[in-house]
């Protein structure tokens, strides 16, 4: 296995709303980066201070020591480590790749077994604190996969997050970021009743904002979303279509292990009919849209 040292070429795959601040923590760091990503246009910013462009993940896997992933959807990781041209038929042995896409814990494990047949070490990394967690390097990152592997790249998890914590085999980051965003939906439920109860009874929400943060009520979408709420600006930190795969693949997980999540389901509903009415690339926040119109 490499460890990571100073001239360790980091492979970074991703540079959307997270990952492109994420990239940019390793090179401020000082680590050679070379990236990919289908649109080049939004890797130009990450070019343009130091990274490496390559024109595939192939290219991206001939010459990094280790890889990060922060793309879109399963089937994007599936294609990306598992396709013909994937990164697990191209990575050298000993190399890590780490997957920091919230995707399903079976694919986590599925490509832990091919990895680990080539001598290729992977860990399934999620990550939660949306756009501000990425751009403050205040990311809590979950980790399942080989120990020695996680080890070996908290230097550049550090970059990345404040909350660093291993999980356990693969799949296990996988299952944490479930229970993330179960938590999550529920509480984006909450938070947007909350809101819309304030302005119908005319209260002032800056100042009912004051009073329940710092109660039992507070959590990080009433501290970091309701004041984008309240301004109206729905810019995407975690993207409404992102957070209806992210539940779909917790609710089946769910399923198979024959748990009830009502509050799971209710809020997958309400994800999807704002995605219906055109707020797919908006922010999870965006919820108190759908509300304010019923």
């Amino acid at each position: 296995m490499k460890g990571i040292t100073s001239k360790s070429v980091i492979g970074f795959i991703g540079t959307g709303v997270m990952g492109e601040s994420m990239a940019c923590h390793l090179l401020h760091a000082g680590f050679p980066v070379v990236v990919y990503n289908r649109t080049k246009e939004k890797a130009l910013k990450l070019i343009e201070i130091g990274a490496k462009w390559a024109d595939s993940p192939k290219e991206v896997a001939d010459v990094s020591d280790t890889i990060i992933t922060m793309v879109g959807y399963p089937s994007d990781v599936e294609e990306i480590y598992l396709g013909e041209n994937g990164l697990l038929h191209h990575m050298k042995k000993g190399c890590i790749a780490i997957d920091m896409t919230t995707s399903s814990p079976k694919l986590a494990e599925e490509i832990n077994l091919f990895a680990r047949d080539k001598g290729i070490y992977t860990l399934d990394a999620p990550v939660s604190g949306g756009d501000i967690g990425a751009k403050e390097a205040r990311l809590s990152i979950m980790a399942g996969g080989d120990k020695g592997a996680f080890d070996a790249v908290i230097p550049l998890m550090d970059l990345l997050g404040s909350n660093v914590v291993y999980q356990g085999k693969a799949g296990a980051g996988q299952h944490t970021k479930m229970c993330n965003q179960i938590t999550i939906a529920s509480n984006m439920m909450g938070v947007s009743e909350a809101l819309l109860y304030a302005k119908r009874s005319g209260l002032n929400p800056e100042t009912v904002l004051k009073s329940i943060t710092s109660g039992a009520a507070g959590s990080w979408s009433l501290s970091n979303l309701v004041p984008r709420m309240i301004d109206e600006d729905f810019a995407p930190g975690f993207y409404v279509k992102h957070f209806i795969k992210d539940l779909k693949i917790a609710l089946d997980s769910a399923q198979g292990m024959e748990i009830k999540t009502p509050g799971l389901e209710l809020a997958l509903s309400l994800y999807e009919e704002l995605a219906q009415s055109g707020e797919g690339n908006s922010g999870t926040h965006a919820l108190i849209k759908l509300l304010e119109t019923q």
